[in-house]
């Protein structure tokens, strides 16, 4: 019998009696398909990535997924074997959330092999969920909490998008423009969330109709509406996509007419500055003496009617709602 790698993330078997049960470093997989081995690996740690290239556990097209050579959400069914590529959201600190982080899984009717790189939230629901359970645990129920405990989290990020959309929106109606970038990188999210859950929702629902043996109809009901869960999201997020491109119109007609006020108020100055810069200049030609110059208020008398002029001009640009 073939030894269990010694770095393991997860070394546990699922007890028919109820939970998870730790098994020691280098003890051998146990022969019965009763009770199976799941074994959660960090495929860069040097231990766990040189078993799955030796280990006559694996196939060789599962060795080359395990080892972190896919990342698109797949399904390869090869008799009761099965291998498969799923997604979940980024929650690791300095990380974006939209780099979704890619989990291997290689299941047979007697072991489980999953690995990753990033750490994932929903690994973490798994465990305490299976190891609190009382009742025995299948391979079934583990893929099933597995697709759930992904799509749950999926959802979460998927809400909090929506209420930030909600807050944007509350913005705009009050004429206030959006801290820069924040829209742009709403929208990036929601596409490139997206773009790993559109087909992800279609590998579980095809899941749901493979003749696995290990797979019963409960367990393929339950893949059913975690697929149709994704799909909702899907919508959830299509719809998002939909009021940001308004939003992103919203907020570049206020900036437009920001602008064009801005444009309109200097145009009004200039208007109101174009008789005083006149007369000025008029005054300044110093042709044969400017007129007044021998007078001692000549210069106040100057500056007054300028005031005068001015005042009425705005008088008059306020009367025809110019200002």
């Amino acid at each position: 019998m073939e030894q269990l790698p010694k770095q393991c993330i997860y070394r546990l078997q699922l007890s028919s009696k109820g939970g998870l049960e730790p098994l020691p470093a280098g003890s051998e997989l146990p022969a019965t398909t009763a009770a199976p081995v799941w074994l959660h690996l960090d495929y860069e740690q040097p231990q766990a990535a040189d078993w799955l290239r030796n280990s006559e556990l694996v196939s060789e097209a599962a060795r080359e997924a395990l080892l972190g050579q896919s990342s698109r959400p797949k399904l390869v069914r090869q008799g009761d074997n099965l291998l498969l590529t799923l997604r979940g959201i980024n929650h690791n600190q300095g990380d974006s959330p939209e780099e979704m982080v890619a989990l291997r899984i290689y299941i047979t009717p007697s072991l489980i092999i999953s690995s990753r790189h990033r750490p994932l939230l929903s690994e973490q629901d798994v465990y305490e969920l299976l190891g609190n359970s009382d009742e025995q645990v299948t391979l079934g129920d583990w893929l099933v909490e597995m697709c759930d405990a992904l799509t749950d989290r999926a959802g979460e990020f998927v809400e909090d998008l929506h209420d930030h959309i909600l807050e944007l929106e509350e913005q705009i109606l009050m004429r206030e423009l959006p801290t820069n970038g924040r829209l742009g990188r709403i929208r990036k999210q929601m596409i490139l969330v997206r773009r790993y859950l559109s087909p992800q929702r279609d590998l579980i629902a095809r899941l749901a109709s493979e003749k696995i043996g290990w797979l019963n109809d409960d367990d393929r009901r339950r893949l059913l509406d975690i697929a149709d869960r994704l799909r909702r999201w899907l919508d959830d997020l299509d719809a998002g996509l939909a009021r940001t491109a308004v939003l992103a119109d919203e907020v570049n007609n206020l900036m437009t007419e920001a602008t064009n006020q801005r444009a309109y108020q200097m145009s009004i100055m200039a208007l109101m500055f174009l008789p005083a810069s006149f007369l000025t200049g008029l005054f300044g030609i110093n042709l044969g003496g400017m007129p007044g110059a021998n007078h001692p208020a000549a210069f106040w008398i100057f500056c007054l009617s300028l005031l005068a002029l001015g005042g009425g001009l705005a008088v008059w640009l306020r009367r025809n709602r110019w200002w």
